[in-house]
């Protein structure tokens, strides 16, 4: 099958161990991001000065309160010249999209082998407190005196809207929890790996933001993960077996954009994951269609986030994802039935780790590889999602090489 864009692949990917947030210090986001990128490195048989690319998201930044810079990167790995360095802007919802950032830098010529990475320390700052710790300005003046102090309390007002609008319900929430914990248990670096969850313990635990608890919640954690993207012709002469970027798109509508912290979008909006207009690209730019996608790995920093995604990516129809997820439709099968689509095979933000959406890329990796851990046999397109975050959002196709 030779579907979709395939000029670029993922050659190697690289992680540092994960930790509670603020337990790496004294390490710093650059060491860390170094020595994920360093693994990724080894991992597709390049040298580090092969690098001559950097395609970041989040603005470049390392969570809310750091920055990443290229030139303390090619200081520190002793990487002579870029050719190119640019960001998306913005937060996690351009996770997926610094991927197709990358490609363009490949297929314009400005760059040969670029890497994307993602490095997070929390010793002084914890993301989920980052609306109430900010000064106040003219979009935090709206939130702030409505105890919108984080991400989660801003999205717990969608997923309250989806409840009203649709009947959806915590049981789902529940469920998605359950299927992500469950499929880290297998992971050996996953955070909550040797603690499973229960349908009680979802339900005892303490309230967050309502509807949202604990469970609801992705963690707080340290660490950093790289990937690198190089064309598909120097891909096949190294050494892992390249995965190819099959589309990648990011952006979004506006109408998501201004009311993801203001809350003025329309019902048409307010209650999704504002991804529809990107699942509408990489769908016709790929050619393909939600039944050819074998693994999905959506970006979950909140369980109700899944499910307006599965919406959004026409998994279900809009307002079915209640009954979708608690179907089964979501858990990891080695060999899923029709219908079935297993989600976030590594136990996602929720139970492996939060690095802002770069494990799931990691995972796509794998899947396409065939080494994953929680195998989709004979999986042949994996979706990678970014957001639903402050524009942009991004979605990312990855495929088999031919």
């Amino acid at each position: 099958m030779t579907k979709g864009l395939r000029d670029v692949a993922i050659v190697g990917i690289g992680a540092t161990d994960y930790y509670k947030r603020g337990e790496s210090w004294p390490r710093t986001t650059t060491e860390m991001a170094c020595e994920a990128i360093l693994n990724a490195c080894a991992d597709a048989g390049l040298s580090v000065k092969d690098i001559d690319g950097f395609a970041y998201y989040s603005g470049a930044s390392a969570g809310y309160g750091d920055k990443m810079d290229t030139a303390d990167f090619m200081e520190n790995l002793g990487i002579d010249e870029v050719t190119f360095t640019a960001a998306l802007t913005s937060g996690g919802g351009g996770a997926a999209g610094s991927v197709g950032l990358a490609r363009a830098a490949i297929v314009a010529g400005d760059a040969t082998v670029v890497v994307t990475v993602m490095a997070l320390q929390q010793a002084k700052q914890r993301l989920g407190s980052v609306f109430a710790a900010a000064a106040p300005n003219p979009i935090n003046s709206f939130l702030q005196p409505s105890g919108l102090s984080g991400p989660g309390h801003l999205m717990s007002v969608l997923a309250r809207r989806h409840m009203h609008l649709y009947g959806t319900t915590r049981d789902a929430f529940c469920e998605i929890a359950l299927t992500e914990r469950e499929n880290a248990q297998t992971r050996p670096k996953a955070r909550f790996r040797g603690k499973p969850l229960t349908r009680e313990d979802y339900f005892n635990a303490r309230m967050i933001a309502e509807p949202l608890c604990l469970y609801d919640f992705c963690q707080e954690t340290d660490g950093a993960v790289a990937v690198i993207t190089t064309s598909l012709d120097r891909a096949r002469d190294l050494r892992q077996k390249p995965v190819p970027v099959v589309a990648a798109a990011h952006g979004g509508r506006r109408e998501w954009g201004r009311a993801f912290a203001w809350m003025g979008m329309p019902d048409e909006y307010f209650a999704s994951a504002g991804n529809k207009p990107i699942a509408d690209r990489v769908y016709r730019q790929s050619g393909l269609t939600p039944q050819d996608i074998d693994v999905a790995l959506l970006y979950d920093h909140f369980s109700p986030m899944v499910l307006m995604q599965l919406e959004d990516y026409g998994f279900c129809g809009r307002g079915e994802g209640n009954d979708f997820v608690l179907n089964g439709n979501i858990r990891y099968s080695a060999k899923p039935r029709p219908g079935q689509i297993p989600v976030n095979t590594h136990g996602g933000q929720l139970s492996e780790a939060y690095i802002i959406g770069m494990t799931h890329i990691m995972e796509g990796v794998e899947q396409m590889r065939g080494t994953a851990i929680n195998q989709v046999e004979g999986a042949q397109h994996a979706l990678v999602t970014g957001g639903p975050a402050s524009l942009p959002v991004s979605g990312l196709i990855l495929g088999r090489d031919a």
